[in-house]
């Protein structure tokens, strides 16, 4: 059973209204295995790159952490898998951004709300709290998801069927339920990651 359990907020950063979860991680999860938690919990397929940026709390500075990318010649960004939370987080330094998307930059604001022990019979990570689905993936971002949403209000539009199409079929903005989260083993995430099989 987990020592402690951090209560996190996510807010996906230009939203309105706002879309946000509220989860309880353990503390002593890697960036990484958040990363799993926030990815399940939002509704994002973990499709893209993600990164996140938090203010180190003895250098004094904003570190990188995330998937360092030697390809692209960048490997300034700590491994995600190997910076654990309770190293970054406390009361005293709550914030931090995590980038989902490079393209679409999905930026969310992560904000530590308690640190809590662990209730009996709890299993973590779990969401106990949020409003609005997730934007769908590969809509343009911000911007690109409220223009999304001007042409579904409007069954005259001449974009309406195709982005209905494209969407499945239907798509309820106010759609979410807490209890509906399934949250993925975030060692059998990586270990697809690492394989390159995810």
């Amino acid at each position: 059973m987990a020592k402690m359990i951090y209560q996190f907020k996510i807010l996906l950063q230009g939203s309105k209204p706002p879309i946000w979860r509220r989860i309880q991680v353990p503390a002593s999860y890697s960036f990484y295995d958040f990363h799993v938690a926030i990815q399940d919990s939002m509704g994002w397929e973990d499709y893209h790159l993600h990164e996140f940026v938090i203010k180190n709390p003895k250098a004094l500075r904003d570190e990188r952490i995330g998937i360092p990318d030697e390809v692209l010649g960048d490997d300034s960004a700590l491994p995600s898998w190997e910076t654990k939370l309770s190293s970054y987080f406390s009361l005293e330094n709550p914030k931090a951004e995590y980038m989902y998307d490079f393209g679409d930059g999905w930026a969310h604001l992560i904000t530590l709300e308690k640190i809590l022990s662990p209730q009996i019979d709890q299993i973590y990570p779990q969401c106990i709290k949020g409003k609005r689905a997730c934007p769908p993936e590969d809509c343009g971002g911000v911007r690109g998801y409220a223009d999304l949403l001007e042409i579904l209000s409007d069954p005259k539009n001449e974009e309406y069927n195709s982005r209905l199409e494209w969407l499945g079929g239907g798509f309820d903005v106010d759609e979410f339920d807490p209890k509906a989260i399934e949250f993925e083993d975030p060692k059998k995430r990586y270990e697809l990651f690492s394989e390159g099989t995810y």
